[in-house]
């Protein structure tokens, strides 16, 4: 028998287009050399143009999922994308807890790519209060850092990016990398923060068009470089990469998004792999 490769806990509402969420998950993780398990929080009824309905997993169910598996095998990091209720949020805080030694990589998916609402504000609370002190990374897109980083008793309250960083390392997590797809500049540029500022820039060519779950495959590929090992700097790196190669490589197989090709490298570029040449980061 050979040895296993790094396990990856994804905890994350299912998508059935494969574009997002759990199922853009699992492909990323098993493209990235790691064996992923899964806990499914929520089902959702969706398509490449939005989502229309969501149904949360009971709380119990979403930690039962969770210990019967991390009773079983040695996990090397944990993912957490979408959750669907606070009684999944406080769960999943609860569960990770029992494991400070695991890697959490935290993807706050607030909202879909067309703006549907995915996370209340009291969802955002817990999400503040009980997952980002646990976090070892998180990977807001500029909106939602704006949004986790919000001053609700001040009106006028509109902090930079290095500023929505510096609050959300407040709340207590170790690292937090911003992505600036949603910014009106001629290239993206992600940026790495911890509690000594900004750790380091990555900028990259701006891709025309919209992707469906580009966010999840950035925070899996994250998690997966973690687990092989890799230190902070270099998995961000890498996972920026890999990112942003199905990103350029993207298919766009339905009427909306382009959905990234996570297999990128499995592929015959000249024989058709790959699709439209790219589409602009969304989670």
């Amino acid at each position: 028998m050979t040895d296993s490769p790094p396990i990856v806990m994804v905890f994350a509402a299912t998508d059935p287009t494969g574009g997002a969420g759990l199922q853009a998950d699992i492909m990323t993780l098993a493209s990235m050399g790691c064996h992923p398990v899964s806990v499914v929080t929520a089902i959702t009824i969706q398509d490449t143009t939005g989502v229309d309905e969501i149904q949360p997993i009971d709380g119990e169910w979403v930690a039962d999922q969770a210990r019967c598996i991390l009773e079983d095998m040695p996990v090397a990091a944990f993912k957490i994308g979408v959750l669907g209720s606070l009684e999944a949020i406080a769960a999943v805080a609860e569960v990770v807890s029992d494991y400070p030694e695991i890697p959490l990589i935290l993807d706050p998916v607030l909202a879909s790519g067309r703006g549907d609402e995915l996370a209340s504000e009291e969802m955002l609370a817990a999400i503040r209060e009980l997952l980002i002190p646990q976090t070892t990374i998180i990977t807001p897109n500029s909106i939602e850092a704006r949004r986790l980083a919000a001053d609700d008793s001040d009106d006028n309250d509109n902090p930079d990016l290095a500023e929505c960083a510096q609050r959300i390392l407040e709340s207590g997590c170790e690292y937090v990398l911003i992505t600036g797809t949603h910014e009106h500049t001629g290239e993206v540029t992600n940026t790495l923060y911890n509690s000594e500022g900004m750790v380091r820039t990555d900028t990259w060519p701006r891709l025309p068009g919209s992707y469906h779950g580009s966010g999840c495959t950035l925070a899996s590929a994250l998690a997966a470089t973690i687990a092989n090992g890799v230190d902070m700097q270099e998995a961000v790196r890498d996972a920026q990469e890999y990112t942003w190669q199905s990103l350029k490589l993207a298919f766009r197989p339905g009427m909306g998004q382009y959905i990234p090709d996570r297999l990128f490298w499995a592929r015959d570029e000249e024989a058709g792999g790959g699709g439209n040449g790219g589409g602009e980061e969304q989670a």
